[in-house]
This record gives structure tokens, C-alpha cells and sequence, in this order.
């Protein structure tokens, strides 16, 4: 446990906050694209992208509490 607060966890959440205001604008663009596609292939990539954001967010999580990225 920390002896003393850091500034990781107000900042990672920050950035967190913003990564994914990014990755929504980001899907938000690609859905006049995705909405062509018939509709299991628009479930198929909605189901990607729904997934997508959260492979990064272990090691992103640990960073936050422990300063190391593994």
C-alpha cells in the first residue's frame, strides 16, 4: 500500500477520460461506414470495437497504481 498520495491516479484518470472521448469520436466516425455493412457484420464490428478499448486498459490500470507498465 502507498505511504503517500501520488499524482499517477488523478492523471490516469484524466487520461483515461480522454483517451476514450477519443476512441468515441473515433467510432463516431466510422459508423456512416459500419451502418452500410449488413447488419451480423455491423454486430461483428461493433462488437470489435466495444472490446478494442479495453485490451490496453490492464497494463494502463497498473501503471495507475503502481508507477510500472507490466
Amino acid at each position: 500500500m502507498r505511504e503517500r498520495p501520488t499524482l499517477r491516479i488523478p492523471l490516469g484518470i484524466l487520461a483515461l477520460l480522454a483517451g476514450l472521448a477519443l476512441y468515441t469520436l473515433g467510432v463516431l466516425l466510422l459508423s456512416p461506414w459500419i451502418e452500410r455493412l449488413p447488419v451480423i457484420a455491423q454486430a461483428i464490428a461493433y462488437l470489435v470495437l466495444g472490446i478494442a478499448w479495453l485490451l490496453p486498459l490492464r497494463r494502463f490500470l497498473i501503471w495507475m497504481e503502481t508507477g510500472r507498465w507490466g
